[in-house]
This record gives structure tokens, sequence and C-alpha cells, in this order.
């Protein structure tokens, strides 16, 4: 018999670690090769990890709504024949030449003395002995949670002082990105302090679930990383909105699904990029990465997440082809079907945001991207025409946050100057959606 592992898999660009949302086995079932064995969350997706054995879940290393770093073992499975595979975590001599002299050696070797990437890193930052501390994971076992909510809680356990198992939940403590250790090492966003916040009667505690954190953990990034600087101009839609109003009923009978407005100006945005390609582009510390693909994510929201898929491409798609991904890409991720590859590549997000009434938004960039373009809601107001005459025009807000270490006010305001030019000629003589 052989023990195989399954590590954390990366479920996407620039994706460091994931958290276990469900186990779909449990230790003594037995799977086939390409079985699902677990529901992951990222910041930019929800996936099931397959397995890339048939045999017999030997142990589960991570417990449900534990974060772990893309490379990480998460369980491990008993095969027929061959050699048995390393151990699924660290030794008890690996964790003294991994966090020196500070933390004593276990006292047994069964799954108390075998501790992740992630437990030491925390251990080592917080100066905790892990001999002192009962695990809440299978066998006992030290899990990244537990020291969560010790550093919560403030008692770190001293030499010879035995810990009392974390009692707080751990969806309620903030997260901590860490890094796999096949991966060099980088600079992590130190965890926000924990806010008391007193809970009157009549007060609703929601728990802070695996999306939810993946979207904190991100946002607060491209803040922390990014310097963000926001632009905005007004664009008079009128011959748009009443071309698209003229066909949208006959599209969506020959068709099948909508022809919204959004498609238009994902459409005109792709075509601007060609003309300004430094949009398109991402900071990689020493140098500047100018994206030769065109590939534009679009933020979809389910009542409690937000996901943004990409359309591949965008530049080569007809206005119809853009409004077939937009409705197809809808679908996925409100009926949960979204794939990890439908999530990477992308390099600008455009974000519907008029789709909810909003005229004027400051969007946060998608990290690792540079730009971020909130197309606004779509109003009809008076406007003072050419020939000083006032007339009622649909006017639409292009809002547009911009990664200054990439991207400059003068360009980003010619290449805004050339999506508004595109959308204010779109019309039925100069326009084909095919």
């Amino acid at each position: 018999m052989a023990a195989e592992q399954i590590k954390m898999p990366q479920l996407g660009e620039s994706v460091t670690e994931g958290t276990i949302s469900k186990w779909l086995v449990s230790v003594g079932d037995k799977v086939n090769k390409y079985d699902p064995l677990a529901e992951v969350m990222t910041d930019k997706v929800n996936a099931e990890v397959p397995s890339s054995f048939s045999g017999v879940i030997k142990e589960l290393i991570a417990s449900e709504g534990d974060t772990m770093a893309v490379g990480e073992i998460i369980c491990t499975i008993e095969t027929e024949g061959g050699a048995p595979a390393p151990e699924a975590a660290v030794s008890a001599p690996e964790l003294k030449a991994a966090v020196g002299n500070g933390i004593a050696t276990p006292v047994d070797q069964g799954n108390r003395a075998r501790y992740s990437p992630a437990v030491l890193k925390l251990s080592q930052e917080h100066g905790i002995d892990l001999t002192q501390v009962l695990g809440t994971g299978a066998g006992g076992r030290i899990t990244r949670k537990d020291l969560l909510q010790i550093i919560e809680s403030g008692n770190i356990p001293a030499a010879g002082q035995k810990a009392e198992a974390p009692v707080q939940a751990a969806s309620k403590l903030p997260v901590q990105e860490v890094v796999a250790p096949s991966q060099p090492a980088q600079a992590s966003i130190a965890p926000a302090p924990a806010v008391s916040v007193p809970v009157a009667a009549g007060d609703i505690e929601i728990p802070v679930t695996g999306v939810r954190k993946a979207i904190a953990t991100n946002m607060l990034r491209s803040k922390h990383e990014i310097p963000h600087a926001w632009t905005m101009v007004e664009v008079d839609a009128t011959n748009l909105v009443d071309y698209r109003n003229s066909i949208k009923d006959e599209f969506k009978k020959k068709e099948g699904f909508n022809l919204t407005f959004f498609a238009f100006f994902v459409k005109a945005v792709s075509q601007a990029l060609k003309e300004f390609p430094q949009i398109n582009s991402m900071w990689a510390g020493d140098k500047i990465i100018q994206k030769k693909d065109i590939n534009i994510s679009i933020a979809v929201a389910t009542d409690d997440a937000l996901f943004v898929p990409v359309i591949k491409n965008a530049d080569e798609k007809t206005i119809k082809g853009i409004a077939r991904e937009i409705s197809d890409l809808a679908v996925k991720v409100r009926s949960g079907k979204l794939r990890p590859e439908d999530m990477q590549g992308g390099t600008i997000t455009v974000n519907n945001t008029g789709s909810f009434g909003s005229v004027q938004s400051m969007g946060i960039i998608n990290y690792p991207q540079a730009a971020i373009l909130q197309v606004e809601s779509i109003v009809k107001r008076p406007v003072v025409m050419n020939n000083g005459m006032i007339a009622v025009r649909d006017m639409v807000n292009l809002c547009m946050s911009l990664d200054h270490r990439v991207l400059d006010g003068l360009v980003c305001g010619r290449f805004l100057a050339r999506v508004k030019e595109i959308i204010e000629n779109m019309s039925k003589t100069t326009t084909s959606i095919y």
C-alpha cells in the first residue's frame, strides 16, 4: 500500500491560497481517480478538487474552513502498490530546523507532531509553543484555524502551560496571506486587528464565509499595494439607446438571449484598448507587462459574493458574440458552474454598475490588473447642444480607476475620450452587431 498526497491546486493566476469550504469525502471512503474530494474557495473562483488517484481516504489533513497555501497537502489517499509517499506535513526534526530553538520538540510523533507550513509560519511569528496547543483537526492535529483563535484570544501558551481548545469561530477572524513553501517568499499583508463590536438584542451575527474572506483579502491587497487614481467622462449615448431599443426584441426572439447595453460598452472598450495598449498592462515589480491579448473581466454579482469571469479576446468578437458570453458567464456564476479557467487571464475589468442604478462610483482595481472601468446608469438629462438649444439626451458616466504606477492621467484621459467617441457614434447606420 502507498499513501499518495493531494495538494491544494492553483485555481487561478496570482492565487496563492484556497479555503476548504466543504469536504465531500470522509476518512475510509473509497474514491476513484477524478472523483471530487473537496469544495475550495479562492478570491477568484469556487471549484472542486478532484482526486489524482484511486484508493481509500487515509487522512484529511485540512479541516473545513482552513485556508491552505497552494502546494500544501490537504489529504492523503492509500493506493495499491508502490512505495509509501513522504509524510504529509513537517516532522518534529524539520520543525526544530524551521522555527528555531524557541519551540520545544513535540511530545510524540502522531498527528499532533506534524505541522503544515501555514501553522509553522504563524507559530513562529507569534511565539506560540505548539506542544502546548490542543488541536481540533483530524486526530488532534493543530490547524491554522486553531492558532488564529489563540492569537485572537491573546492567550499565547508559554512553555509548560496547557492551552485550552479554542472556542471562538474562526470565520470571524482576519485572514492572513501565506506563501507556499515551493514559492519564493513575498511580502504579505498583516492581518487587521480584530474589532470587538457590542452585540445588542435583535442584532444578527452573520458568519464571514470563505468567499467573503477571499474577497476581503483581495480587495485589501489591491488597496494596500496599488496607488489608485480616478477619472470620469460623461457620454451622450442617445443614438446607441435608440439603436439598441429598436432591435432588442427581434434579437431576443432570433438569438434566445438579451442584447444588453453592456455588450456595446465592452465592445467599445476592447476597440479602444487596441489603440491604447498601455491600458492593457500590469505592474511586475521591476517592469511593466503590456499584455498582447485583450481579455476583459466582467463583474457578476450573486446575493452574497462577486465574481469576475473573463471574456477572452474580446476585440475579436462581434457585439452579438460578446452579448452571448455575458449571458453565458452570468448563468454559470449564478448556477455555481463557473470553472477556474473562466476566471483566468483577465487584463482589465469592466463593471456594469449601472445595472443597479449607480450614476457615479470608484471601483477597486482587480489585482494585478491596472484599471477598472465602471459603466454607470444611462439616464435622461437636459443637455445644452452645440447650437445652444436644450435637449433631453440619454447620458452615461464612465468612471475609471487606474494604477498610477503603470498609468498616467494623460493616456487614461485619451483612452476614455476614445471610448466616449466610439459610444457616441454607435447607431443603426454605423454599427453592426454581427
